[in-house]
């Protein structure tokens, strides 16, 4: 007896499991920085397809039901590793048990870029952007923190280089974990931008913002002085 071939969810149906499967905090917090502004389009549009799909769009319903199901496996594909503790680990910034200061890692950047291997020069000096960063109290050192998150925490630190910081952890995961080829460009990028992070002052460090809130805290105290009475 032959397998009766797949029943596929009308376009309306299909839309609704998308919205639903696509709206777990899971898949937005995995999503890597560089698909955020897609995934949200994306969704948007599911969003804006009210109604039967006929109305608002010129494709037949099987094809609007046969993109959603791909679109669904592919955010599952990419979600799923980012998620995986071991995964995780593995995109961790720093070598294990790595005590190399920002000094020690822009010399081995240098000499990565003297030698030609960009890659090598890329990743040593985003990490030595990080390592100042932990110097500087502006972030708390925190095992097993990614590129991404550096660039999201640095950007509130440093509003104006938000954009520059987030091409940088791109750069970063992308030369690190997807074999792509790095070159002067993106290690002269890297050096101005770890540059130009040393010459600015962070909007508040953390070390800085305890400081802040004691001394507000003093100087809103009342002191009794008896020898002061008329």
């Amino acid at each position: 007896m032959a397998a009766e071939p797949p029943v596929l969810p009308g376009a309306e149906e299909a839309r609704r499991w998308a919205v639903e499967e696509l709206a777990k905090p899971e898949y937005r917090e995995a999503a890597p920085s560089w698909l955020q502004s897609l995934w949200e389009d994306f969704t948007d549009w599911l969003q804006s397809l009210d109604g039967p799909a006929e109305a608002g769009s010129t494709l037949p319903s099987p094809v609007i039901g046969i993109v959603i199901a791909v679109v669904i496996a592919a955010a599952v594909i990419i979600a799923k590793p980012r998620l995986n503790p071991k995964a995780r680990r593995a995109q961790e910034l720093f070598e294990p048990d790595s005590v190399l200061t920002p000094g020690d890692y822009r010399q081995r950047a240098e000499a990565s870029a003297v030698a030609g291997k960009w890659g090598d020069a890329v990743v040593d000096r985003f990490r030595a952007l990080v390592r100042s960063a932990e110097g500087r109290t502006i972030l708390d050192p925190q095992p097993g923190r990614t590129a991404d998150e550096v660039a999201r925490d640095l950007a509130i630190q440093f509003s104006g280089e938000g954009q520059r910081l987030h091409r940088a952890a791109a750069t970063f995961d992308a030369v690190r974990y997807g074999n792509w080829s790095a070159g002067p460009g993106d290690y002269d990028m890297m050096a101005a931008l770890d540059a130009a992070l040393e010459a600015l002052k962070p909007v508040r460090s953390s070390g800085q913002q305890e400081q802040g809130q004691q001394e507000e805290g003093h100087q809103g105290e009342v002191h009794f002085n008896p020898a002061a009475l008329p």
